[in-house]
């Protein structure tokens, strides 16, 4: 799912070619990207874009006469800049927002459809959508810590709760922690002065860092091919790669359709955190450290 600093990247490359611009037409081929009625969407045809915001994980076109057209990418929603009145046909195409200079296209790969797509009017109708959580790169220390410490939580699960903190999913946390040089499963309520502000100044550290460069390559092309795998993470979707600052290879908690990335030698001092599928199967013969992770690869 594309999260805050992907988000960062869309907004970054659509402002010149929106902005200013009046939004022509919406075509919708999927039926049930949609999913308002009143006002009806053909009201936001002919209508100028005055702004771009980022709601959580949403992406708003701020539209003339108080309107808000916002959509939400889910998983594998995704956004293409084509030329104007591009064709809207096949089956991961969903949708197309027609502009003077090109038309912009939200495709949707998979047989699960689940980005959305909503009108509504005024402030307190987009305030509604917004599932509540701090905006990590304004909020303070306090507020940052007061966010996390309002329940009892692992970091990851915090960090990636959007009624917590916003725009934040699994990879970008992963990359958090690892800068942070914090467990995943350490627990909001237990964390040390000296964490707590490793973990402020990691989340700030790694999502800019992250934002930067996804934005200066948006400058040169439009990010038609936004994953939440990339080669330079350090640790994110690199299981059994060497971390790149201390070499030791990259960890995995595995759970349903996720996992989460960690190096041990950095985040758990050299402990293997359990695995719940793996650990039912090993019982006592869990590996807890690398050594002993290393010892059962080698029987």
């Amino acid at each position: 799912m594309p999260e805050l600093p992907d988000i960062a990247a869309y907004l970054h490359a659509l402002a010149p070619r929106v902005v200013g611009k009046r939004l022509l037409q919406v075509r919708i081929q999927g039926p049930s990207l949609l999913r308002t009625a009143d006002p009806p969407i053909y009201k936001a045809e002919g209508k100028a874009v005055l702004a771009l915001r980022r709601v959580g994980k949403r992406i708003v076109f701020v539209l003339e006469d108080d309107l808000f057209l916002v959509l939400h990418l889910m998983i594998a929603g995704r956004l293409h800049w084509k030329p104007a009145g591009a064709k809207l046909s096949g089956r991961i195409n969903l949708a197309a927002f027609d502009f003077e200079d090109g038309s912009l296209l939200l495709t949707e790969a998979g047989t699960k459809r689940r980005a959305s797509l909503h009108l509504v009017r005024g402030e307190a109708a987009l305030l509604e959508m917004d599932p509540g959580g701090i905006d990590v790169m304004t909020a303070t220390p306090e507020q940052f810590r007061a966010a996390l410490r309002a329940e009892n939580r692992t970091l990851k699960r915090a960090l990636t709760d959007p009624r917590i903190v916003s725009g934040i999913g699994n990879a970008y946390s992963d990359e958090i922690l690892w800068t942070a040089r914090l467990s995943p499963i350490l627990q909001t309520g237990k964390l040390s002065e000296d964490e707590w502000h490793r973990l402020y100044d990691g989340t700030g550290t790694a999502l800019q860092q992250w934002i930067d460069r996804l934005q200066a390559e948006a400058e040169e092309k439009f990010p038609e091919k936004v994953t939440a795998f990339r080669p330079e993470m350090a640790v994110h979707g690199r299981f059994g790669k060497p971390c790149p600052r201390c070499g030791s290879p990259v960890q995995r908690i595995r759970y349903a359709d996720n996992e989460t990335n960690y190096c041990a030698t950095c985040q758990t001092e050299g402990r293997v955190l359990a695995d719940r599928s793996l650990s039912r199967l090993l019982g006592k013969d869990w590996p807890r450290t690398l050594d002993e992770l290393d010892a059962l690869k080698r029987r």
